[in-house]
């Protein structure tokens, strides 16, 4: 009766910690996108990014405030901006393609951003790529093509959407490593949930429509799931490595496939399986030979 009361997961290895961490966020951030994708039946979607950001904003204030005055301070103000822009850009993107598309075709094109990361890091960061991994990339955007079917009668120019927010988030994926150390991660989460907030508030008069009392709960529970989110990827990247963890990142597909299914009532097409099988397996390959590499 004298025992000490054991923290959840404490009997856990770490790895393990990092895996169930980075799938419950993934989880949340596919809850988030299932949210935007109801809201934008109603609302313009520049609304939806304001109402994700400035909860997110309203959450990241009430946790923080005795700090702020410190956070607010960063070694590298222009890199900091210009990574939470990018965010910005592809959560307003990826916004907009969920009001013209199902949430699963969607999530799925979103996931080539790893590829993308790995075709840039040669023109950005300097990294070597070689012909196997090239070869990834290719093979996963051919996973894309097959979920747009160009040329077909069923393809949609809004699929180009979150293919821009793929990029996007790819661009902004290197901007974290470039900035990584230099702030702490506290600082990264103000500036990131702070830019998009004051970006989207500045927009949004021209876009807004009144929600019900049952709409703004909506609107607040995505910057809830958002801002939880993000605290359980940082618990998870403080359990174990990001190259451990990568492969959990393509949870998020299945996840956005149940939620879609539960809540919309969207069935994910076959071609979309398909696709997402094609870019899933092309990621995986390219994250296993960065570790063959990382480990020579």
């Amino acid at each position: 009766m004298t025992a000490p009361i054991r923290a959840p997961g404490a009997g856990l290895a770490p790895e393990t910690r990092g895996m169930l961490g980075i799938i419950f966020a993934f989880l949340l951030f596919a809850g988030v996108d299932t949210i935007a994708r109801h809201l934008t039946g109603s609302f313009h979607p520049v609304q939806v990014v304001w109402a994700r950001y400035a909860s997110q904003m309203v959450l990241v204030i009430a946790i923080m405030a005795p700090r702020l005055p410190r956070l607010v301070r960063t070694a590298n103000p222009g890199l900091q901006l210009l990574r939470s822009g990018l965010l910005f850009a592809a959560t307003l993107c990826f916004f907009n393609a969920l009001s013209l598309m199902k949430l699963a075709e969607a999530s799925a094109l979103l996931q080539t951003a790893p590829l993308l990361i790995t075709a840039l890091a040669p023109f950005l960061l300097g990294e070597s790529v070689g012909i196997r991994r090239w070869t990834g990339v290719v093979v996963g955007l051919f996973g894309a093509l097959i979920i747009i079917q160009p040329g077909a009668g069923v393809f949609q120019w809004a699929a180009l959407l979150p293919l821009g927010a793929a990029s996007f988030l790819a661009l902004y994926q290197i901007a974290t490593r470039m900035l990584s150390g230099a702030d702490s991660i506290w600082t990264t989460v103000f500036y990131t949930a702070g830019v998009g907030a004051l970006i989207a508030s500045v927009a949004v008069p021209w876009f807004w429509t009144t929600p019900t009392f049952a709409e703004a709960v909506l609107m607040l529970g995505m910057g809830l799931l958002a801002g939880i989110g993000h605290l359980a990827l940082v618990y998870a990247m403080g359990q174990a490595s990001a190259s451990a963890l990568a492969p959990f990142n393509y949870s998020q597909l299945v996840w956005a496939a149940l939620l879609g299914l539960l809540f919309l009532g969207e069935w994910p097409k076959t071609t979309t399986i398909a696709g997402a099988a094609v870019i899933v397996s092309a990621g995986l390959y390219v994250w296993h030979r960065e570790r063959v590499r990382a480990r020579a």
